[in-house]
């Protein structure tokens, strides 16, 4: 199946330029809106189009969320890994909420990412690149346009960003308007964000303050406490040798970037703007955009937008990829072969990797890219379990992601980092775990997710160590 065969719909031309009508295109044909001459996939059937051009021309008119300045940052650490120098954790909600925007719930997601990071570092002794699946990552793509219930269908949700999920015709009508309310949300989310990581919340002399009681009581979280009493020992350590830890910005507060899925193409247009000192576009919208897996046509509309943006960007690689057509989307996406452009994100799910991912490997080293190779465990690994509920087996991840890094320890190549979909509250919607295991009859205990299953805080954890084991070892050779 292609990445336009399902939910496709041709953007129709609405709207303003996003940007000042003096500004030059980044490229001889590209320009912010060059994507609405192609077929866009994923659309919603917005019922309104003057409300939709309305919104977008507010949302042209409003400040950056993010600046180049970061998101040249970012590019600048993503070389790093592509160099086989770090590591990139890309972690948070499967659809974001507009509710769960509050300060309690963005620190429990960056409570469980900092932990997460903090391992993967202890156990590699790679310097880890944060980057989060929050403050903007409110749509998502759907396997049809529709749903039904009882006898009626009606649109599928897509996303706070679209529609409501309450099944109903006036929920689940496209609201153009939730477009300004997702923009909205995400400056709320990143203030949040920046005043945590900034302002001593991930001090690393705080991590034994990380660990939920809930997580504490598991083996992962015990061994979590083993990990962080290293460190306070370590810091410890530095202040007797005469170094303040607390006179060292590093230690102090991290870099948290900031990404999603670039699934509505007039959001991302309203909010794309020219940098004069580069001569560059840039979407302002997050630090990393990424290209879903039924959204890479090389042809299509979201493509074609991305491709002139000065941003990293991520393409999800599904089992459908063939090597020829990985090859035409990097060409078109990193036609100058910059390390820290672009991140292939593969979801190929366990047991498929073996023999899917070498030739694709081979064929991007051999056109000249080097780009971040990151292994989503996640997605093609999901199923209805017998409960009815959509769920994955956290041993299918950690199978998958063991699989990834045994490939490009056989083909030479760095496995630069994982995508994960986890939050930091204790739900039960994957399958599997260490002492608590969930086993199918308690998914409906607290399966709370707004679309795909997560990974809990405990179970991030335990798989956190495992890939800190797989990252040492692969270090080690």
């Amino acid at each position: 199946m292609t990445a336009t065969a399902t939910a496709t719909a041709t953007a129709t031309v609405s709207g303003p330029s996003a940007v000042s009508a003096d500004a030059p295109a980044a490229t001889g044909s590209w320009s912010p809106g060059s994507w609405r001459t192609r077929t866009a996939a994923q659309q919603p059937d917005w019922p309104d189009p003057e409300a939709l051009a309305r919104v977008e021309s507010t949302l042209a008119f409003q400040p950056p969320l993010v600046l180049p300045d970061e998101i040249m940052g970012l590019r600048g650490a993503l070389a790093g890994v592509a160099a086989g120098e770090g590591f990139l954790l890309q972690a948070g909600d499967c659809a974001e909420r507009f509710a769960s925007c509050t300060e309690d719930g963005i620190r429990s997601k960056l409570r469980v990412i900092l932990q997460v990071a903090v391992v993967l570092t202890y156990g590699s002794g790679l310097p880890v690149v944060k980057v989060g699946r929050i403050a903007g990552q409110f749509g998502k793509p759907r396997s049809r346009p529709t749903e039904t219930v009882g006898g009626e269908e009606l649109p599928v949700y897509r996303g706070d960003i679209v529609n409501a999920p309450e099944f109903t015709a006036e929920a689940r009508r496209p609201d153009a308007d939730r477009l300004l309310r997702g923009y909205q949300h995400s400056s709320a989310a990143l203030n949040v964000l920046r005043a945590l990581t900034l302002g001593g919340y991930a001090d690393l002399g705080q991590a034994h303050a990380w660990n939920q009681e809930f997580v504490r009581r598991s083996a992962a979280g015990q061994r979590y406490e083993s990990a962080a009493d290293d460190i306070s020992r370590a810091l410890r350590f530095m202040t007797a040798c005469g170094v303040d830890p607390r006179a060292l910005s590093a230690l102090q507060r991290i870099q948290l970037y900031t990404s999603h899925e670039a699934l509505l193409p007039p959001y991302e247009e309203a909010l794309t703007r020219y940098d004069e000192r580069r001569r560059t576009w840039f979407g302002t919208s997050a630090h990393m955009l990424w290209i879903g897996d039924r959204t890479r046509d090389p042809d299509g509309a979201h493509v074609e937008l991305l491709s002139g943006l000065g941003n990293p960007v991520g393409v999800k690689v599904g089992p459908g990829t063939t090597p020829q057509g990985l090859r035409a989307l990097c060409e078109r996406l990193d036609p100058d072969r910059e390390p820290g452009r672009l991140v292939l994100i593969t979801r190929l799910g366990a047991g498929r990797s073996a023999d899917l991912l070498p030739p694709l490997l081979r064929a991007v080293r051999s056109a000249g890219h080097l780009p971040v190779w990151a292994c989503d465990p996640m997605h093609g690994n999901t199923f209805v379990s017998d409960s009815g509920y959509k769920t994955r087996r956290l041993s299918d991840v950690t199978a998958e992601v063991a699989e990834f890094f045994a490939v490009h320890r056989e083909e030479g190549t760095h496995p630069g980092g994982i995508h994960l979909e986890l939050t930091g509250d204790d739900v039960t919607e994957c399958l599997g775990g260490d002492l608590e295991e969930i086993l199918d009859g308690q998914l409906g205990t607290r399966y709370e997710t707004a679309c795909d299953p997560r990974l809990n805080a405990v179970q991030s954890l335990e798989l956190a160590f495992r890939v800190g084991d797989l990252l040492r070892s692969q270090h080690s050779v």
